[in-house]
């Protein structure tokens, strides 16, 4: 085992725990894990890619945190409509009162959304359809107009028209703005579902009473606003690129407790590194304390080399007695899990306190 030092934080690396396979649906890779923890059991659904880049999500299961004891031989969620024609990729899993909720981005060829689906016993899974903002570069920009002197927004715009700059015109009137990253609260606050995503490069919240209420009016509404719904921004050395929600946020009592990735923008690509922060109990847009450095960060072979070389890529996590295990997808094709101490972790954010400085 290898120890990370972050501050005086100490994350253990326990290896890669599963691989891709020799079957036709993970030939390509197994990563970026759903985790749902019931006990001592824990439920995985990884993204799983055949060759020539196309996902679908496979389901296996392990007692406590690392031993694998089932793994199915065929994906139990695949695309089934044009939006996701090309994958269905990156689920997490949040369970809310009796009702599984499992987040995923659905990826056409061209587009990246945000998707859900329910379940009420891990097994079957009603797809509900695209939850998050389908808007061309033209329609979003003027969504935004009148924030674009602030500089959080002017940067969202401009990665959206440097993805768009070498396409046809004909295909930009295809091209949506990417929205990923969709991960839900656990809990309602204030009778609401709470949710992150990630419109590049940060980390912005939406709330909603049922998943009808996201219409395209809201939405509009919404990008109007759009600096009202920012949480987090890029901010540190390890940041220079981009950052998004990882796992589902952990309810504790000094906070919610979200592990994220942060992308670091070098010389000869992105490093992807997982990170953590503290958001506030009861209005999680608010940002109690954050790390100034990751937790966990690619220095393994199995972490540097891979599908996409130095990416840990947070999705997942479970907690054993005072352990908090973190899932993540590593190098793009196998995954991986780390270890720290959930106390020791809390500690280390509250002497980092964090005043919101994007309002």
């Amino acid at each position: 085992m290898q120890l990370a030092v972050t501050q005086n934080i100490l994350a253990t690396k326990h290896g890669v725990i599963l691989e891709k396979s020799e079957r036709s649906f993970e030939e390509l890779g197994v990563l970026n894990p759903a985790i749902y923890q019931d006990g001592n059991t824990v439920h995985m659904f990884y993204r799983a890619a055949k060759r020539g880049n196309f996902s679908t999500i496979g389901y296996c299961r392990f007692e406590g945190p690392l031993t694998l004891v089932e793994r199915h031989t065929e994906p139990i969620f695949v695309p089934e409509y044009i939006y996701e024609i090309h994958g269905v990729e990156d689920p997490r899993i949040t369970k809310i009162d009796d009702t599984f909720y499992m987040t995923y981005v659905t990826y056409d060829g061209l587009n990246a959304c945000g998707a859900i689906a329910t379940s009420k016993d891990l097994k079957a899974f009603k797809k509900k359809g695209i939850i998050t903002p389908k808007f061309i570069l033209n329609e979003f920009t003027n969504l935004i107009r009148k924030h674009l002197q602030n500089p959080s927004i002017a940067k969202i715009l401009a990665f959206n028209i440097e993805r768009h700059y070498p396409l046809t015109e004909t295909l930009k009137d295809s091209l949506y703005v990417w929205d990923k990253n969709v991960v839900l609260f656990p809990k309602k606050i204030n009778g609401k579902f709470v949710g992150l995503h990630r419109l590049f490069p940060s980390i912005q919240i939406f709330t909603f009473e049922k998943k009808t209420d996201l219409t395209v009016e809201y939405w509009k509404e919404y990008m109007k606003n759009l600096p009202d719904h920012m949480v987090m921004e890029p901010k540190y050395e390890h940041e220079t690129s981009h950052i998004g929600p990882g796992a589902p946020p952990i309810e504790t009592k000094e906070g919610w407790l979200l592990i994220y990735h942060s992308a670091e923008r070098r010389e000869k690509g992105l490093v992807y590194h997982a990170s953590a922060v503290l958001l506030d109990l009861e209005n999680p847009q608010k940002v109690l304390a954050r790390l100034p450095k990751p937790i966990i960060t690619p220095a393994e072979y199995y972490e540097r080399h891979g599908y996409v070389n130095y990416v840990v890529f947070p999705t997942g996590t479970a907690i054993f007695k005072d352990q908090l295990y973190i899932y993540y997808g590593a190098a793009d094709d196998k995954i991986a899990v780390a270890s720290l101490n959930l106390n020791d972790l809390l500690t280390e954010l509250k002497q980092n306190p964090h005043e919101n400085d994007i309002k």
